[in-house]
């Protein structure tokens, strides 16, 4: 069986501790496909794993987690 994982990456200037992090991974990881969230306080990305991933659904995620994506 072959699975066709997706890695997408997010720049969200905001997050700046671990309440970030949690909501924000709270919120993505409600998101059909996701298998995998890292949210990178340092260097301020969002990386998401996962099957059939929906950038739009994950930038919502991200928007209702109270944060704005970069670009």
């Amino acid at each position: 069986m072959t699975t066709n994982v997706s890695e997408i990456r997010y720049s969200v200037p905001a997050i700046s501790c671990g309440h970030c992090v949690n909501a924000i991974s709270g919120e993505v990881r409600q998101v059909p496909g996701v298998r995998e969230v890292a949210v990178d306080v340092d260097t301020k990305v969002v990386t998401v794993r996962g099957n059939g991933l929906d950038d739009a659904a994950l930038r919502a995620a991200i928007d209702e987690a109270g944060y704005d994506v970069a670009g």
